[in-house]
Parts: C-alpha cells; structure tokens; sequence
C-alpha cells in the first residue's frame, strides 16, 4: 500500500509529525514538573495512545464511556472521564470500575453528585469523582469560589466517594492568537483552579489533584505551581485552528485527508475532488479567525502546501479547491482569480492525489473508521480508530 494507490478519501497520519508533537509536549510537562495525562478523544486510537505513553504520559482522559471501555480492554487502567456523568451511564461506570479499572468520574452539579453517592452506596462501591471548575466561562464548571463546590464535596465526601480533585479546561484559549494572551489565561486557568482545591482544603475537605489543560494553555503555560496535572489532546495532530491560535506551525500538523481530483468547473476556477464534508467534517473554524482556510489547506502529495489554494466550499462527497481571493482584490472573500480558470485543469489534472490540511482533527478524525500511519520511508499501516458513545 501506498499513497498512488491508496483509495480515498483517507485520513493520513505523518507519523513522523505526531511523535515530534507528542515528544514536544511531554518535554515541556517534564519540564514543568507536572504529570501529563493526554485526552485521547482526538485521535480514538490504541497505537497513538500508546505512543503517548511510550513518551512519559501517566494515565488517559476521555470523553466518552465507549473509549473508557475500550482502552481498559487494551491494557489502560488510569482514566479520567472528563465529562459530566449522566446518572443513566452510572451502570456502565459500575462495571469498569469492578473489572478493575481506576475510573475516575466528573461532576460540576449537586445532583449528579447525589447520584453517584446513591449509586457507590447501593452497590457498595467507592467512586472517585473529580469536581469540575469554571476557570473562564467556556462551558461546565463551578466557580472557584461558589459555595457550591462545597456542597457538591460534602456530598462525596461524607457518603463514602473518594474526592480525586478539581480539573478545569481553558476552552476559551481557542479563541486567542497572541502569545501574551495565551500566557495570560494560562496563568488564569492555573490560579482558578488552584484557588477551588484551597477552597475545598479551607474546609476540611480533601483535595489532593489539581487538573488543568487545553493545547494552547498547556503549550504558553510559564509555571504551574499548585498543579499535580496537565490535560491535551488536539497537540497530538494540531490543526489550522490551532496554527492560526498561534501554536503550531502548518509543517507540525500531522492528520491530513487524502483526496483524488475528479472534475473541474474551469470557468469558475474551480478543481473538484471527492473528499467533502463527509471526510472533512462541517467544521469551519477557522471562519471566525484573521486567516479563513475555508474547510482545509490543500497540499500536494508529499504534504507540502500549494501556494494559495483552499478547499472553499463542500458538499457530501465533492470538494471544491479554488486559489482563494486574496484580501481586496475581486468582490468578495473565498472567490478565485480569473487567471487560475484557464489553467486549473493543467495545474491540477484528473485523477492527481492531494492532502488537504483539517481545520478540526477531532471532528476530521471522526469521519473516518481508520487511519493511514505513513512513514518517513513511504510505509503505510491502518490503524483503527474508535466510534460512537
């Protein structure tokens, strides 16, 4: 198997790309002197879990009880579910938790917390559980200094759960495209969450774990002091998202889609390939930051970019690739210049392979069954990546 005959579309992974992503990351956690427990929802992938381990990494976090289960069956044993619990999946949890697994669960609400102390109760089982902490007003969490933290601990703590610690996630950081802004909620992020663990030991209450953690805030972070741990998990791939947030370069992204070129509509400068938003992902992103890639950056076959063309537009099985209309010239952003129409087809002939760069790895990733790890040396090996809830 190759990359000329491989078919597509198909996600790609630069196998040489992610290990210099992951060894990045883990040098700077070893630096920093904290534990880094990498989420794995990214990539939903046993071989680059592994490969994450394999460079220091302690422990797993997920966003689903389906990769809970599955990584447990491949021999990973430490795993925070980073998502609030729903009483429903209680039974699931219950059970990963008597296979053996050191399951850790997530509240931010005093009913779940209720919840899982009936559930520990009942089946004579103690859960960890770790409270969840609002650092910059992204999603879930509890305020550092709500009282409601409190009551949520109490709730644990004097029913029989053991309280892990509080986790936080700068999902905000997303939204940034400076270094000093990226350091500024770093620091945010470490000093709210710190701030709820003292809450908490103010109280009498245990709290042994601090958890902090999104890509860019893991990557600008000056100091973590107080912090026992970091969580990332996009830094494993990146993406156009996180190289316009400013921390990685487009050389250093690792997952690409494979797509062959089927059609062209030259009097519109348009080259049609068959990789659309059921390979790319509906994810535009980058729509809301200075530099739009449409749905994704297109590269030749050796995954070097071609100067100025963009995938613009996609349906569910064709993708548009254009020279994207640079700033004030034409009528209108994501249009093409005239003088790409007359030679598109030869630029880009039928049947020719390019890579095209996702705005979102998580949500590209999610298209697909499978990846194609490709070597330095061309070799390419499948790896299955996991599905569902």
């Amino acid at each position: 198997m190759t990359l000329d005959t491989l078919d597509t579309p198909a996600a790609l992974i630069d196998r040489s790309r992610m290990l210099h992503n992951i060894a990045r990351m883990q040098q700077r956690m070893d630096a920093l002197g904290v534990s880094f427990r990498p989420h794995v929802k990214t990539a939903k992938c046993i071989e680059v879990a592994e490969a994450q381990r394999e460079a220091g990494a302690r422990g797993i976090t997920v966003s689903t009880l389906k990769e809970a289960e599955q990584f447990f069956a491949a021999g990973f044993t430490d795993i925070l579910y980073a998502v609030g619990i729903a009483p429903s999946k209680l039974p699931r949890a219950l059970a990963l938790h008597r296979a053996g697994c050191d399951l850790k669960l997530l509240v931010d609400n005093p009913d779940a917390a209720r919840a899982i102390a009936a559930c520990g109760r009942e089946h004579g089982e103690r859960f960890e559980v770790w409270i969840e902490v609002d650092t910059d007003g992204h999603r879930s969490g509890i305020r550092p200094e709500d009282d409601t933290l409190l009551e949520i601990a109490h709730l644990l703590h004097d029913h029989g759960m053991h309280i892990g610690g509080v986790m936080t996630h700068a999902g905000s950081s997303y939204e940034l495209n400076t270094f000093a802004a990226l350091v500024t909620l770093a620091e945010q992020e470490r000093a709210g969450c710190v701030r709820a663990a003292q809450h908490l030991r103010d109280a009498n209450l245990p709290c042994p774990g601090v958890s902090v953690g999104s890509t860019p805030t893991a990557l600008c972070a000056q100091h973590l002091e107080g912090v026992t741990e970091v969580r990332a998990g996009v830094y494993v791939f990146f993406d156009l998202v996180m190289h316009n947030v400013g921390v990685c370069e487009t050389s250093e992204i690792a997952l690409s889609v494979l797509t062959t070129v089927i059609g062209h509509q030259t009097e519109k400068g348009w080259t049609i390939v068959d990789a659309g938003w059921m390979a790319m992902s509906r994810d535009r992103g980058t729509a809301k930051q200075d530099h739009d890639y449409g749905y994704g950056l297109v590269c030749a076959l050796d995954g070097s970019p071609l100067d100025g063309y963009v995938m613009i537009g996609a349906n569910q099985e064709h993708g548009i690739v254009a020279l994207a209309q640079p700033a004030g010239e034409g009528e209108s952003k994501g249009g093409v210049r005239g003088v790409a129409a007359n030679d598109i087809a030869t630029r880009l002939p039928i049947g020719m392979k390019l890579r095209i760069v996702p705005n979102h790895a998580c949500a590209t990733g999610a298209q697909f069954p499978e990846y194609h790890a490709l070597s330095n040396d061309g070799a390419i090996t499948v790896w299955s990546r996991f599905h569902g809830w």
